[in-house]
């Protein structure tokens, strides 16, 4: 079998540090991400034609301060530090890091210094995206500097005759315009590594270590007739076959006409082995009365251990579970490490496995949506799943401000399939992330059949982004979301006011709660 080319990604606990190896998947290089503290032999024994330093929140000058082993820099492989790696780098040679009063947030232009390998092909004024609040002050004779910022004279440096690079800003994000061209110079022309991954290794890989990983024990699979857990499940299904057990629970928070749609897809068109449960009044229940969002998202989680719990005991005897956890619901929930900063829980992650004494089977923790729906097409799954949006495990729950009512539920339901419908009557949905309706508490005087009507604010969210982990508000045509406002307020009882919501992420999250 043919070696593949391995780029490494040290993690100091980075949100993006999946988001830097995922880049490297796409320029059809294997990568893997490692902990800062990696041993030296470790690393020689990994053999990789590069290394990567991920960024993260810590600041370089702390007392705790994450730093892999200094010789790192003496083993002749390639580096490129982002942001925290690039301050490792020049904290090890001698420079100095500080804080800074002006925080650089957001999109600032690349003004390049000199002709750089890593810069090839990189027009100069090129919008890249900065999150810093440490500044370099001062380096020494062994830097050359690469380019700058209006705020950072060393927006990137190099270490002179060697090939250990340094950038302030971010190019594994999307904002950063020529972030994938950085990439390709680094992995090609530094590293000099070869094309010679794609995701059809991965799948190979993933069903060899799950057989033996299970060998001939009953794993449970939670499914809920998305993306993830639908391949996920057809992928166990292709190593474990009849040893699977699916399991689709019901919460009563889906979509219009999901529950159906789930079980016939599942169990008719994948002939997967499925378990249905409707247990929509129990969840509902537990959630009444509750308005805090954490305590939603836990109950929810909660209510899943016990529901599979009975199931479990009920259909067999089992060892493993496997859930379709994509790694932007890992991040968000800080499980991936200590050094992660928590945004909010995912009911998938965690808790379940610990409960019911079963080990977790995750086939996609380190992929992206956008990575899955590319595993699904060669899986051979249906057009119509692979590019449905996605859907958050605890339903309309996320998507619900403050308490949760039977009014509410149905108001969020329907305002959501009609700004679905009309965003494919306008040929528009396969070309955004998601498209939603959020309700909360607050409500609006309107006038319904001449009369005065104190009814409910529902607000429109409807979002770009190509993996989840930023995202932009959409610049919808006015006469669409006309449209969609006509509808809500005519055809969904109790409401009389539609906004429509323009904040990215960051700041806000993809989903309200």
């Amino acid at each position: 079998m043919l070696n593949k080319d391995l780029i490494l990604v040290v993690d100091f606990g980075a949100q993006y540090s999946h988001l830097i190896a995922r880049r490297i998947r796409d320029q059809g290089v294997k990568s893997e991400i490692v902990s800062y503290n990696i041993s030296i032999d470790n690393i020689l024994n990994l053999n990789p034609k590069g290394i990567i330093f991920s960024g993260g929140p810590a600041s370089i000058y702390s007392t705790n301060a994450p730093k892999p082993n200094p010789e790192i820099l003496n083993l002749n492989i390639p580096i490129l530090g982002i942001c925290y790696g690039l301050q490792f780098i020049v904290d090890q040679q001698g420079g100095k890091v500080v804080s800074t009063k002006n925080r650089e947030y957001g999109k600032s232009e690349l003004l390049l210094n000199n002709k750089s390998k890593l810069f090839s092909n990189v027009k100069n004024k090129s919008i890249i995206w900065m999150s810093h609040s440490d500044k370099i002050v001062k380096i020494n004779d062994n830097f050359e500097i690469l380019s700058h910022t209006s705020n950072s004279p060393y927006a990137a440096i190099k270490i002179k005759n060697k090939n250990i690079f340094g950038v302030q800003f971010h190019p594994e994000v999307i904002h950063t315009k020529c972030g994938n061209q950085i990439f390709d110079n680094f992995v090609y022309k530094i590293c000099d590594c070869n094309s010679n991954w794609q995701m059809n290794d991965l799948i190979d890989e993933k069903i060899n270590n799950i057989k033996k990983m299970v060998g001939t024990n009953q794993v449970l699979c939670a499914v809920s007739g998305g993306i993830d857990s639908t391949t996920a499940a057809v992928l166990l299904n292709k190593a474990l076959g009849k040893n699977l057990y699916c399991v689709f629970v019901n919460h009563g928070l889906l979509r219009e006409g999901e529950s159906k749609r789930v079980v016939d897809l599942l169990k008719n068109k994948l002939k997967l082995n499925l378990t249905y449960v409707d247990a929509s009044k129990t969840f509902l229940s537990k959630l009444k009365g509750i308005k805090d969002p954490e305590k939603k998202r836990k109950i929810v989680g909660n209510e899943f251990i016990e529901v599979f719990s009975r199931i479990a005991k009920d259909i067999g005897k089992f060892k493993w579970l496997v859930q379709g956890t994509l790694y932007p619901d890992i991040i968000e929930s800080a499980v991936t490490n200590s050094l992660t900063a928590k945004i909010k829980s995912h009911h998938n992650v965690g808790g379940l496995p610990e409960k019911m004494n079963l080990k977790l089977i995750e086939p996609f923790k380190d992929l992206y949506k956008d990575e899955v729906r590319k595993i699904a097409k060669i899986l051979k799954l249906p057009n119509q799943l692979i590019s449905e949006h996605p859907f958050p495990g605890p339903g309309l729950s996320v998507r619900i401000i403050g308490e949760i009512t039977n009014n509410k539920i149905e108001i969020c339901r329907h305002s959501s399939a009609i700004i679905e419908q009309e965003l494919i009557n306008a040929n528009l949905y396969d070309k955004v992330w998601q498209a939603f309706a959020i309700i909360g508490d607050d409500k609006a005087v309107g006038i319904l059949g001449d009369q005065r009507h104190y009814g409910y604010v529902v607000t429109i969210k409807i979002l770009e982004s190509e993996d989840a982990m930023t995202a932009d508000w959409t610049r919808i045509p006015y006469k669409i979301l006309e449209k969609i406002s006509n509808r809500i307020t005519n055809e969904v009882n109790d409401v009389t006011l539609v906004t429509y919501a323009v904040s990215s992420k960051p700041p806000s999250t993809i989903e309200p709660q």
